[in-house]
């Protein structure tokens, strides 16, 4: 078959395939058949002369063929579409739900600046918030039950930036990141004074951990060291955690943004750790299959615009709606890992 005669429905089809490798799902994301789905990829092996795909126990596995071709299919494919202006879609006329999955603390920061953006731009765009259950989203994000995964994934970034996660079509960027303090109430009895190893060790602690497990990273940390703390309670929600701490004599380890955030500056003080304690990093994870979507795509760049440092102190002093009354979906074009 000449090229001039090929059908470039065809290469729709191979992307979405090499995009979700199970063909029910392509068929799914392009409002189609799986029958139709396989006729397509079997044209397409004669055109190419390759098998392409082979079956797999969970769904298909592209050929050393498939893998070299893709990067053209998907830059014609995004060619094509940015030339026929599929995105320059007014946000204002989109009308569809979104879930976002994050944890209470995340969603605390993040969406109240997104809705009052949200009411602006895309009025008619719904926002479903899941509970984040996992350390590991990018399953949901594949079987298409999220949109967007926020949150702390440090080994999940860490995979995703070698070649070792090369075909899941999970895609990720960073969104902020902050340090951990140690946080008492005030009138604590190590107060007044720097918090050292041997008093951090002496203390009683509540934990926030969302499995319900008795030990953090904090602990591992502490063990390597030849230390080790009392954990007396462990919580889901740093928020609980600080009204704990506010009104006992337990400890507690919390991101320095929290405190603000959650109002309790004015009962809790926080003490930089005596040992050495990775920061918090939060990402966006999101499937390569929506990567073009407006209204994700939108929701991903305000995020970024939101949580950006020189971004929250000026909506602290001006307002969310006077910091950035100009954004647009152009302006806000994700410039991410795609």
């Amino acid at each position: 078959m000449s090229f001039l005669n090929l059908d470039l429905n065809l290469l729709r089809v191979f992307d979405a395939v090499m995009t979700e490798l199970n063909l029910t799902r392509a068929a799914d994301r392009l409002a189609t058949t799986q029958p139709a789905v396989s006729n397509a990829i079997k044209r397409l092996r004669a055109v190419v002369d390759d098998e392409l795909f082979v079956r797999t126990a969970h769904g298909v596995k592209p050929t050393a063929r498939a893998e070299d071709l893709r990067p053209a299919v998907r830059l014609a494919l995004a060619t094509l579409e940015a030339a026929l202006g599929s995105e320059s879609r007014d946000l204002s006329t989109i009308q569809k739900t979104l879930r976002l999955c994050m944890a209470d603390s995340t969603a605390s920061l993040v969406l109240p600046p997104l809705i009052r953006l949200l009411k602006e731009v895309a009025p008619r765009l719904t926002l479903q918030t899941l509970p984040l259950l996992s350390r590991d989203p990018r399953p949901a994000l594949l079987r298409g039950e999220i949109d967007l995964a926020v949150g702390s994934f440090p080994g999940i970034v860490a995979q995703l930036t070698t070649d070792q996660e090369v075909e899941s079509g999970v895609c990720h960027a960073a969104l902020y990141s902050s340090e951990y303090v140690c946080i008492m109430r005030k009138g604590h009895p190590l107060a007044e004074q720097e918090l050292t190893l041997d008093d951090y060790c002496a203390a009683d602690h509540v934990l926030v951990n969302f499995s319900g497990r008795l030990q953090g990273q904090a602990d591992k940390i502490l063990a390597e060291m030849g230390r080790e703390r009392r954990v007396v309670l462990t919580v889901n929600q740093f928020a609980t955690a600080g009204q704990i701490v506010g009104s006992s004599d337990l400890l507690s380890i919390m991101p320095i943004h929290l405190i603000d955030l959650c109002r309790m500056e004015s009962v809790l003080v926080s003490k930089p750790l005596p040992f050495a304690l990775p920061g918090l990093k939060i990402d966006m994870l999101w499937h390569e299959r929506d990567a073009r979507d407006p209204a994700l795509k939108w929701v991903r760049s305000t995020l970024q615009a939101v949580t950006a440092p020189d971004a929250r102190q000026t909506m602290e002093q001006a307002g969310i709606d006077q910091a950035l009354p100009q954004m647009t979906l152009t302006e806000t074009a994700d410039a991410t890992i795609q």
